[in-house]
């Protein structure tokens, strides 16, 4: 006869690969919905301003300030498996040297259905500046919504919402006002 033991031992294995099994087709379900969301994005400006650098208060650095505007409905990309939406606006440019920058100046978590229908006008939440200190001969930034699903179960999907048609152009330092 076998124990009490050795049959809830028996039990737990079948419940945990049953589990494991279940979570696996949430997990492949996912790849079944498939959604091509699509938004505007407009760039209504992009200023630089001098600032001081945040380690080196003496030594001077630029910043760039950039409004725009956001319209997208992201509400396709929901389905039972979506816990939240990870969304960010990149600013995208070459750099001197033959690189690419990838620079993130917004981002917005989304959690519910109902609040995927996204109307933003703003400004960049984070700081924008480049590592060379200035944005003189810097060529100019293509901007783009990018967004990433988050799984209750699964593979994080990443994707893009909106792009700008044009690049946009840095122009020259404007002196603060006081």
């Amino acid at each position: 006869m076998h124990s009490i033991i050795s049959r809830l031992n028996n039990g737990s294995a079948l419940l945990s690969s049953c589990m494991m099994t279940l979570l696996a087709l949430i997990a492949l379900s996912s790849f079944v919905f498939t959604a091509d969301p699509k938004g505007d994005l407009s760039i209504n400006s992009v200023k630089v301003y001098p600032a001081n650098a945040r380690r080196y208060p003496h030594k001077k650095q630029d910043m760039a300030f950039v409004n725009f505007n956001i319209s997208a409905d992201l509400t396709p990309l929901f389905n039972w498996n979506t816990k939240q939406l990870f969304l960010y606006l990149q600013a995208e440019y070459p750099n001197p040297k033959g690189g690419s920058n990838e620079v993130v100046i917004w981002d917005r978590i989304v959690r519910r259905k109902e609040d995927a229908n996204i109307q933003v006008v703003a400004k960049n939440k984070y700081m924008f500046r480049e590592i060379s200190h200035k944005f003189k001969n810097i060529p100019p930034a293509y901007y783009s919504l990018k967004y990433n699903i988050m799984p209750y179960v699964g593979v994080l999907t990443y994707g893009e919402a909106a792009r700008t048609n044009d690049s946009v152009e840095f122009p020259p330092v404007q002196p603060r006002v006081s």
